[in-house]
């Protein structure tokens, strides 16, 4: 077929909502029996209502029946709901939150209280006695962010009844035994800081009780990190005696150990390197490296450079250059250990242009690039071809007056039918697309979403705004203080810079941004609290689950947040009130004459549906153009099928009605 041209924004795509959310299951972890060197993942299924599903990966077997959802709450935004331990499953059960076991074909049997408000996440079996389970611990007894305790307890499941191992800070993570079993390893860290800020890294020895009912940690050692200063992160054993983790004292994630003989904590790298070998743990059970052999000396390692991942092999024994290997994977989300007898590892792997899949790899295959899919890719890659897809375009602009670098990523539009624009000199709308978090962080890889926007002739821009992940420290920290002032200056910058000479990639009077969450929040204050010159940068705007009122969300948002504004904002509410005003959109409605289009679950706990309706009704009753959507039993972001179609389809429609784009 000979490509034709049209409008931008107008071409025909069978990149369609349906199709991309019909069947379009995700992976949200991989996980390894250590013992059988079996491999399973977690699937999230959004034709079965958003379920979460624990599939045997290389026989594609649900592990459960439909009427179990694998999925945790702790911390709100869950993970590591799940292990495998020798052909014997542990798993929360998100309806109610118990911890289920499960052996052989029988069915799932509870071995929690069922009288309990408890979460639990995190699973770690003890070695030398399997029926006894570390666990992050969540009490919801009193259900208010305040009054919610964390701790890590130990479940015993043969008689089913739950000790308490470890307390007294505000949060827990990453349990962890020695592959002898006499150490117990955890992350923990307290308010204000969120885990990426001054988490440290606990070793303790353990004992077990003569009735082996329950153990105990003592001699409990701070290894690394310091409040409010340093992170360290993803504590895992090497061997008895050599602990990994990453710490980003150098104001880089970096991997270091800690021997427990000498107890001593030294990098692994003879100097620091700054590229980010982790990411934030928004949510458990992430893992940025894997062990590869019996002895703990050798690791891989994935890190981000230039906002793709890339692969190193580590020596662990002594300070030495990492050995880097290519990839075809731009993005990796979590690496485990299959076998350390044959040096094997799996990790979740995406490309620029094709779906993630879960990939396993030998040490002796790293050079010649032998990486084995495990399960089956998505059927969107046989509907659509790589022609398709439009590649990732990283981009490093300056932010003045001091240069500061601000790091963005462009597709342009991409259709193989289309040659380009009938209209001379015309240039594409484009979506400015701001992350959640505000520490988050957007890669190259894959998104059929933004394939749905670019096959019709769309840009898109994704903004690595300041406080983004994976450029360092100093990067995260430029939005101390300035949530809701440089996040907003640098979206606006992106979008005018590449609107402009010497890149003029799109239309200034045809740009639209969204984003969820914190997001959500940025758009929002985009078009209600930037500068008088900068109100009317963007011509519509979609924010999902967004922040409206900074002193509510203080108020009503869960636990793991609940501070999180102290550093954002600058101050707590009782502080700096006048800043919470002044950087809450709701409370300047009156500037917002961009049309608005507010999407919302409506059992969001991390931002309350009050946050959307609060500012919808202030804009309708002035008479603003403004559309709000609420999803029933949708929480933070869309897990059914048809809420992710309408979503889409209803943003785009949006769009489409604002600048009478027509086919």
């Amino acid at each position: 077929m000979t490509p034709t041209t049209a409008p931008y924004g107008t071409w025909l795509s069978p990149i369609t909502a349906e199709a991309i959310t019909k069947g379009s299951n995700s992976i949200i972890d991989v996980l390894v029996d250590p013992v059988t060197s079996n491999v399973y993942h977690l699937e999230n299924r959004p034709s079965e209502a958003g379920r979460s599903v624990l599939v045997e990966t290389q026989t594609d077997k649900d592990v459960v029946g439909r009427d179990w959802n694998v999925r945790s709450a702790v911390h709100e935004y869950g993970g590591a709901p799940a292990a495998i331990y020798d052909g014997i499953v542990y798993f929360s059960n998100f309806s109610d939150g118990r911890t289920y076991k499960l052996q052989g074909d029988g069915d799932p049997e509870p071995v929690t209280p069922a009288d309990k408000p408890y979460r639990y996440a995190a699973y770690e079996v003890l070695p030398t006695h399997p029926h006894l389970l570390a666990a992050v611990l969540e009490d919801h007894t009193d259900d208010t962010p305040a009054a919610v305790v964390t701790t890590l307890c130990v479940i015993n499941t043969n008689t089913k009844t739950v000790h308490s191992l470890v307390s007294g800070t505000d949060f827990y993570a990453c349990p962890t035994f020695s592959p002898n079993g006499k150490r117990l390893a955890w992350m923990q860290w307290t308010h204000p800081d969120m885990p990426w800020e001054g988490a440290e890294i606990h070793v303790g020895d353990v004992s077990v009780a003569a009735d082996e009912s329950t153990i105990e940690v003592k001699n409990d050692k701070h290894v690394a990190g310091k409040k409010e200063k340093v992170s360290a992160s993803y504590p895992t054993w090497a061997n008895d005696t050599t602990l990994l983790f990453t710490s980003d004292v150098s104001r880089y994630i970096n991997p270091w150990k800690y021997d427990v003989v000498k107890g001593e904590a030294s990098p692994l790298l003879p100097k620091p390197i700054e590229e980010d070998f982790g990411q934030p743990m928004w949510k458990l059970g992430w893992a940025p490296f894997a062990v590869l052999d019996k002895e703990g000396s050798k690791v891989l390692f994935f890190a981000l450079r230039g906002g793709r991942n890339i692969l190193y092999l580590l020596t662990v024994d002594k300070p030495s250059e990492p050995q880097e290997f290519n990839t075809p994977y731009v993005s990796v989300d979590v690496i485990r250990t299959v076998s350390r007898d044959n040096q094997e590892v799996v990790f979740v792997g995406q490309r620029a242009d094709r779906d993630e899949n879960i990939i396993k790899c030998s040490r002796n295959g790293l050079k010649s690039g032998d990486f084995k899919a495990l399960n089956l890719s998505s059927a969107n890659e046989d509907k659509f071809p790589s022609t398709f897809v439009s590649p990732p375009t990283p981009i490093t602009l300056s932010v003045p007056p001091k240069g500061a670098p601000l790091h963005v990523v462009y597709h342009p539009p991409t259709n193989p039918a289309y040659k380009g624009s009938s209209i001379d000199g015309e240039r594409p709308p484009c979506v400015v697309n701001v992350h959640g978090g505000p520490t988050g962080f957007v890669g190259h890889g894959l998104d059929w979403k933004t394939q749905y926007f670019t096959s019709r002739g769309w840009g898109w821009l994704d903004v690595n705004y300041s406080g983004s992940s994976g450029y360092g420290r100093d990067y995260v920290e430029r939005l101390a203080g300035n949530w809701g002032i440089a996040d907003v200056e640098d979206c606006i910058l992106a979008a005018r810079t590449l609107s402009s000479a010497p890149y003029n990639l799109i239309d200034p009077k045809r740009l639209v941004i969204r984003g969820g969450s914190a997001g959500g929040y940025t758009v929002l204050a985009a078009i209600s609290t930037a500068k008088d010159e900068d109100l009317n940068t963007f011509a519509a705007v979609t924010s999902s689950y967004g922040v409206s009122d900074l002193k509510k969300l203080v108020e009503f948002t869960h636990k793991f947040e609940s501070k999180y504004l102290n550093k954002l904002i600058g101050g707590t509410y009782e502080e700096v009130p006048g800043v919470f005003k002044a950087r809450s959109p709701v409370h300047h409605a009156d500037r917002i004459k961009v049309p608005l289009l507010i999407l919302q679950g409506e059992i969001d706990r991390v931002v309350p549906k009050e946050q959307a309706e609060e500012i919808y009704e202030s804009i309708r009753s002035r008479g603003g153009i403004v559309e709000y959507k609420l999803y029933d039993g949708e929480g933070h972001g869309w897990r059914k099928e048809e809420n992710m179609r309408d979503a889409l389809e209803r943003e785009l429609g949006f769009y489409e009605k604002i600048f009478g784009l027509t086919k």
